[in-house]
């Protein structure tokens, strides 16, 4: 992925993943040509508006509560500076750095469309510092989801124009500091762009895209978690049968009992037939029907999300019937018209329209992430059961001894790791109330039904980062099960083609426990094999 061309309609879920995780300038970030063209047609439109002195909101007016304010000609500069400034109010831990670039390169594909009345110049300084490495310091918390993420994105709009500090070359600095070490100057921003930069659903949408990326990858890591549990409980694959999914076709329970018939072929652990045994407790026998409903919500978010990219989310949205110029021949062909940051002038004829909706609401990504916090949690809750079977002698029929640990009493053995476990999952649980069902209005009522869907986000975070380690916990007590289980039924027992390779970068890092010794630096080891795990897409 050399360069991603932005033209604001086919941003992919890859190429936001690529840039919030890869080094400044790599891949590198440029505008289409026709990308802006309309955004210089849409700049024009703002400085026509403002020619014919008609009352626009945002553009002429104040904002929220104050709509029917106007502003004179004079003035519109310093309501665009002031909307920034006084919308930084963002508490808490700053955003981290691949958050804050997914955000940046959202928010230029959303202006990108040309339906914001922002100036190229503008555009091409967010791109900049995507490319050379300015990251706004962003606080996480302040956002309502509607009107959008206005706290949050008027600190990452602060720095555009030497306001507020911004991270460069591992240094937090002011912003001024910033610009300056990269000899680029400070914006005065124009009638409608600071409403431009900090209207929309940027912030949730960049939150949730970068944590539906982790939930594609947890859902394997479930899978497979949940199948060397079962190699080491003696479980059979029996409730695997395609021919038992195929009489209830939800298509990602389908995928999911095939994924775990792959992870388990070959495998020397499972249980044939027993007439004595002839099923398994749910947490083995039911991971097809759980995973594969957590993975429909994986799925939906990963949709919406896609759909969000490149969707127009500000508000007021611009409008031209007739986007003829003066100076038609060279508006988005050649040199001029791609190297110019001058807006042309729209013709005499030109029918220009300011519409007020109301894309900027995040009520579609609050209800997916909703949905998708409380499938990662439930596949923590099974994940949890599971360690709590390998760790408990009576519960598994003695098949592995009390906390996985052959000189119980002096030693504690795995005993705590489920103690662990359960807490997670527990906060994992509070965590799963849905921000989507609270609303508080704002700005003085006008503002009166809001989403969370920004709260929705950082709650998935929490819970999807809970859940990284408690699918940790039950790999960390499953490679210890599965050596105590060799020991049984031979050392040269091969496990499933899907599962020994995850045992072995285990093991590569991690030793078996034979007595009590310092454990979180073996937890550590078996996380950062978790977070390093690279997904098989199955669906």
């Amino acid at each position: 992925m050399m360069e991603i061309i932005l033209d604001g309609e086919n941003l992919t879920f890859e190429q936001v993943t690529a840039v919030a995780y890869g080094s400044p300038g790599s891949p590198g970030i440029a505008l289409a040509d026709n990308a802006k063209a309309n955004v210089l047609r849409s700049a024009a439109a703002v400085d026509t508006l403002l020619e014919r002195g008609e009352i626009a909101y945002g553009i002429t007016t104040g904002f929220g509560a104050f709509k029917d304010k106007i502003i004179s000609r004079d003035e519109v500069e310093e309501l665009q500076r002031n909307i920034v400034v006084s919308h930084a109010v963002g508490v808490g831990k700053p955003f981290d750095i691949p958050t804050v670039r997914a955000i940046m390169l959202i928010r230029a594909n959303t202006l990108a469309r040309g339906f914001s009345g922002i100036r190229l110049e503008t555009l091409e300084l967010i791109l900049q510092f995507l490319n050379l490495g300015i990251h706004p310091v962003i606080p996480e918390k302040g956002s309502l989801g509607a009107s959008g993420d206005l706290a949050p994105l008027a600190h990452f709009a602060c720095v555009l124009i030497g306001e507020g500090k911004a991270e460069f070359d591992g240094e937090v600095l002011t912003a001024a500091d910033a610009l300056s070490k990269c000899g680029l100057e400070p914006l005065s921003l124009k009638a409608k762009e600071g409403l431009a930069l900090t209207n929309g659903t940027t912030v949730m949408t960049a939150l949730g895209l970068l944590e539906t990326a982790r939930a594609i990858r947890l859902a394997e890591v479930a899978d497979v978690a949940g199948c060397l549990s079962l190699e080491a409980l003696n479980g059979t694959t029996s409730a695997f049968d395609e021919r038992i999914h195929a009489l209830r076709p939800h298509p990602r329970q389908i995928d999911c009992a095939r994924n775990l018939r792959r992870i388990l072929d070959e495998s020397e652990f499972v249980r044939e037939f027993d007439p004595t045994n002839v099923q398994d407790a749910y947490t083995l026998r039911c991971i097809p029907q759980v995973h594969g409903a957590c993975r429909d919500a994986v799925a939906y978010a990963e949709w919406l999300i896609e759909l969000e990219l490149n969707a127009v989310t500000d508000n007021p949205l611009i409008f031209i019937s007739d986007a003829s110029t003066s100076d038609a021949e060279t508006v988005g062909h050649g040199d001029a018209a791609t190297e110019s940051s001058a807006s042309p002038r729209l013709s005499v004829s030109a029918s220009i329209e300011v519409i007020s909706g109301g894309n900027f609401h995040g009520e579609p990504l609050a209800l997916a992430f909703d949905y998708l916090t409380i499938a990662l949690s439930e596949l923590g809750n099974i994940s949890e059961r599971r360690i709590m079977r390998l760790t408990d002698e009576a519960s598994n029929a003695h098949v592995l001894p009390a906390f996985l640990t052959e000189h119980g009493g002096l030693n504690s053995g795995f005993m705590i790791v489920q103690y662990t476990a359960a807490s997670l999952c527990t906060e994992n649980k509070i965590l799963s109330h849905p921000a989507s069902v609270d609303t508080i209005p704002s700005s003085a009522n006008v503002e009166d039904h809001v989403s969370m869907g920004a709260t929705a986000a950082l709650k998935l975070r929490h819970v999807a980062e809970n859940l990284e380690l408690i699918l940790s916990l039950e790999l960390f007590c499953a490679a210890q099960a599965v050596d105590l289980r060799r020991k049984a039924i031979g050392k040269d027992k091969q496990l499933g083609v899907g599962t020994r390779d995850v045992y072995t970068a285990i093991r590569e890092k991690v030793p078996f426990i034979e007595r009590d010794e310092y454990m979180k630096d073996h937890i550590d080891a078996v996380t950062d094999v978790v977070r390093r795990f690279a997904p098989e897409r199955t669906a």
